[in-house]
């Protein structure tokens, strides 16, 4: 029986985006992603490799090795990135996802938030900033709503 307050559904979704993270094999940042309409969690993601290939925990981070500054070079990456893992899954799996909330542990960089305003995702929770000024001024621009999560106090 649960004797304290429940969370609120966004904590609860935060929470999933947080266990999602810790599958992900970046060296320099775990982020998890988690699609959920009308309550349901629909697809989740998690940073690493494209399936099939060695993981950067294997082989290293060139980014890293470059001493990249967060936020700059992404395409470099070898790694797909949690929201976009996501969306893939969905679409893997015939999920339809326009209209739905997307809960990730970072806030996405300008590659992922062109992706979310295609697929009409309408919201966006993340707990942890994302230095991408342009990432940000796109999502204004189209209406996809940003929202940083602060923990809830008990």
């Amino acid at each position: 029986m649960n004797q304290g307050k429940r969370p609120s559904w966004d904590s609860y979704f935060m929470q999933m985006a947080e266990v999602v993270a810790g599958r992900s094999t970046c060296l320099r940042r775990q982020v998890g992603a988690v699609i959920v309409k009308d309550k349901q969690i629909l697809s989740t993601g998690y940073n690493g490799s494209p399936a099939g290939l060695l993981h950067c925990d294997e082989v290293g981070c060139l980014r890293q090795t470059l001493n990249v500054p967060s936020g700059e070079r992404v395409e470099i990456c070898r790694a797909v990135h949690a929201e976009q893992n996501a969306l893939v899954q969905a679409a893997k799996h015939g999920v339809a996802i326009a209209g739905a909330d997307l809960y990730t542990t970072h806030q996405p960089c300008v590659l992922c938030t062109k992706l979310l305003i295609n697929v009409e995702i309408r919201r966006v929770v993340y707990t942890h900033s994302y230095p991408d000024q342009l990432a940000a001024a796109m999502a204004k621009e189209a209406g996809l709503e940003l929202v940083q999560f602060a923990e809830e106090k008990p």
